[in-house]
């Protein structure tokens, strides 16, 4: 599978349940911004031909002179011939789109991956990779534990079964040519809805998406109270 996939790593949003004037995917964790977790760890794994990271316009300047100009590293290497920076868009779906069509590896597929998530398993993401081959497009996500109900106007309308519930997490992925293809459809006709992942595109244009079982060590860095948690794992 050497080669076969890519990565996009949404850096895009200001991360504002976080508070504080900074993005939240470089705030500090454990010694380290909190973006490099997962962009070592695709960029160390054979599989991932290349890595594009979008991030906000106002803050290029900054990851640029943060990654390619540090000292001397063993992912020195890795960062030169794998790594792509480039301006995220308005909306989520759209920083990914600029990230994919930024890609030049002459990779298969592509799989997208929130920064926010940093621990982010190589396991997972061979799972995602066998899945992607074998099945099809796919995300990761986690079965529901607690009970799910629907409400409206601070009252409970229905319960569902909660083995039917996934809650979504990320990488998702699907072949390049076909998220390209579907981004094409999006500008001849625009969405009347804002697309919160990729999983719900392809969903909208009818196309499969199987799921390949994360962990709670893959949820999401979000507010403050996360941040410790995530503090702790990072020890």
């Amino acid at each position: 599978m050497k080669g076969r996939f890519a990565a996009v790593l949404p850096a895009g949003g200001l991360g504002k349940r976080m508070g504080g004037n900074i993005p939240k995917q470089l705030m500090v964790l454990g010694g380290k911004p909190v973006y490099r977790y997962s962009l070592e760890t695709f960029l160390s794994m054979d599989e991932i031909a290349e890595v594009v990271m979008a991030v906000p316009a106002d803050w290029k300047d900054h990851f640029e002179k943060e990654i390619f100009g540090q000292s001397p590293s063993e992912l020195d290497a890795l960062i030169t011939n794998k790594l792509k920076i480039v301006v995220g868009g308005a909306e989520r779906w759209q920083s990914v789109e600029n990230g994919v069509n930024a890609l030049t590896s002459g990779a298969e597929y592509v799989l997208v991956h929130d920064v926010a998530r940093p621990f982010i398993s190589k396991e997972i993401i061979l799972d995602v990779c066998k899945t992607l081959v074998e099945k099809g497009s796919c995300l990761v996500a986690k079965p529901a534990v607690d009970t799910i109900k629907i409400a409206k106007d601070g009252r409970v309308q229905q319960t569902i079964d909660r083995n039917t519930v996934w809650m979504a997490q990320t990488p998702q992925a699907a072949s390049i040519a076909l998220l390209k293809k579907l981004y094409g459809r999006i500008a001849a006709e625009p969405l009347d809805f804002t697309p919160t992942d990729e999983a719900s595109i392809l969903e909208y244009f009818g196309e499969h998406v199987y799921i390949v079982k994360g962990n709670n060590l893959n949820d999401k860095l979000t507010t403050p109270e996360d941040f410790e948690i995530f503090a702790s794992r990072a020890r």
